[in-house]
Formats: C-alpha cells, structure tokens, sequence
C-alpha cells in the first residue's frame, strides 16, 4: 500500500498523520491581520524574528499616550497540540488585545513552527529565540516599542495547552525572567492517578507525542512529564514566581500534579494556582466574557503587577 495513502495515526478534529510523514491538518486557524483595536486602544504589529527560519512574533501596544512609567511585557506562546495554531488566530489574537490592555503590558505572541514538519524541540528553541531577542532590548534593540516602553525587570512568560509545556521547557534553559505562567498545560505519563481520564481524547493527547518528539523515550520524556525519572528539578525553573491555571479537562490532574510538586520543592507564596471549576479546556478563549473568564483575567492581572 502507499504509504503517502496510510494513515499512522489521527486525531479527529485535529491532525491526520500518514506513514509517508505527510500531515494533513483537520482544523485551521482563522487567521487575523495587526492593527487598531477599537475595544481596547491596544496597536498590535508583525515582527520577523529570524528571516532565514520564518520565526515571527505579533507585538501589542496598550494606549501610551498617558504613561509615564515603564510597562511590564508578557511573551504567550499559544496552544493546538503543537501542531495547530497560531499567533495570528483569532481567539488568541482577541486574548492578547484584553491581556495588554487590561495588565497595561506590551504582549509578545510567538509565532512558534508548527509539528510535526518541525518537531519537537524546535518549538522550544523557536520560543527561546525569541524570549531572548525581546530581553535583548534592554540594552539596545531595533524595536522601538520594546525600547521605549519595555520594563525588562518585568518580563512574564505564559504559554497556553501545549504552549504552556513550550514555556515550561523555556524555563529550564538559560534565560531569566520575573514570572512564569502555565494555562491548562500540556504535561502526560505514564503512571496515571486512578481518576485521571483513559478515553480517547486522553489517549490522543498521548500518543500525539510519539509523532512529534522523535527520539522520545516515551510519556516520561521528561519534557512531557516533569515528574519523571531524570527531570530537571522545579527548583531550577529561571523565574521569580509561578502561576498554574487550570480548567476541569483531560488535562487537569497532570497540571495539579505540577503545583504540588512546586510546593514540594520550596516555591511557597511564590507558586499560585487558579482552578477554574466547571470549565472547560480553552474557556477564557471561547467564553471571554464568562464569570469565570473575568476571574482568570483578574489572577493574572494580580499576578502580573504584584511587584
């Protein structure tokens, strides 16, 4: 049979991966141009990153007319299982508008390579380029918005689903920043707790990470569970303070997991969890006018300017 016809595996909604390595995305982003946005005052624009490898990233300005202080600066990466999104879809676009503007931050959304025509860690690598060429403006840097605004002793970096396991790698690398932020991460193992679900949707989200990680040793790639044998200690995560939130999905208990390990390794009143009971994984995008939506916002709002 022709293996460009096979199909190694599928992920209904998401992905449809053939033995050939061809891939063939089942949901696609609705993408969204810069610009003005009336709501919030917030003006957000393309940045090429790197031109030889595409790497690009949408920056968002709040209304500066009236400052006279410094502005925090958030880098999101977003969410889609590593192999959906982007930085220009709507709901994240719409997302990081309220973010800058509520939080009075200049928002990075990294416009991270896709899996698995780029797999794993390119991801990481791409979000690290980039979380290093924002922090490189604090010196001098061809970005005026950074420059003239940016604080740099006030750098959080928040990645959503998937997005939030990119940043948790980032953090274990060498680069430094103020506050970490984790929504609805992407974390699995092997060695699940009784009441963690097994259906499909659980068993999709595991077995996606063989074809996006080659080489992987498997669900306790210490990348995908950073409570496995052999992975780097939670001490070690280059950041002043942590926050994890979480919403009742597939996702849930591994998350939880991961805040008590923060707990269990000395992080504190410097670890915050936000459980966001009855809701479901991505609320905040699809529901941002939701009771629940507005408490989130106001967690990391809290946690953002906590000083």
């Amino acid at each position: 049979m022709n293996p460009d016809s096979e199909i190694a595996y599928e992920f209904p909604g998401v992905i449809r991966i053939y033995k050939s390595g061809r891939a063939v995305r089942l949901s696609e982003a609705i993408l969204v141009s810069p610009g003005i946005n009336t709501e919030t005052g917030v003006t957000s624009k393309d940045v090429i990153i790197n031109p030889s490898t595409g790497i690009s990233a949408r920056i968002y300005l709040p209304d500066v007319s009236c400052q006279d202080k410094k502005l925090p600066i958030i880098v999101y990466c977003h969410g889609g299982s590593f192999v959906l999104g982007s930085a220009f879809d709507s709901p994240d676009h719409a997302f990081m508008n309220r973010l800058a503007s509520q939080a009075n931050a200049i928002a990075v959304s990294v416009e991270y390579r896709l899996a698995p025509e780029n797999p794993i860690p390119i991801q990481y690598d791409d979000t690290l380029e980039v979380l290093k060429w924002v922090t490189s403006h604090a010196d001098c840097g061809p970005e005026a918005w950074l420059t003239n605004y940016g604080d740099f002793s006030s750098v959080f970096v928040m990645g959503f689903s998937s997005g939030g396991n990119v940043v948790h790698n980032v953090a274990l690398r060498d680069v430094c920043f103020k506050g970490l932020v984790l929504i609805h991460p992407y974390f699995i193992t092997s060695k699940k707790l009784p009441s963690e679900p097994t259906d499909l949707i659980r068993a999709k989200l595991e077995e996606i990470w063989l074809y996006i990680c080659p080489g992987t040793s498997g669900l306790d790639d210490p990348r995908a569970n950073p409570e496995a044998e052999g992975a780097p200690s939670l001490k070690e995560l280059n950041c002043d303070r942590v926050m994890v939130c979480l919403a009742e999905d597939h996702l849930m208990l591994r998350g939880k997991v991961y805040y008590e390990t923060l707990e269990a390794n000395g992080w504190g009143e410097n670890a915050e969890l936000l459980e966001s009971t009855g809701q479901g994984h991505g609320f905040f995008l699809e529901k941002p006018d939701s009771e629940a939506a507005h408490e989130m916002m106001g967690r990391l709002l809290a946690f953002i300017n906590r000083g």
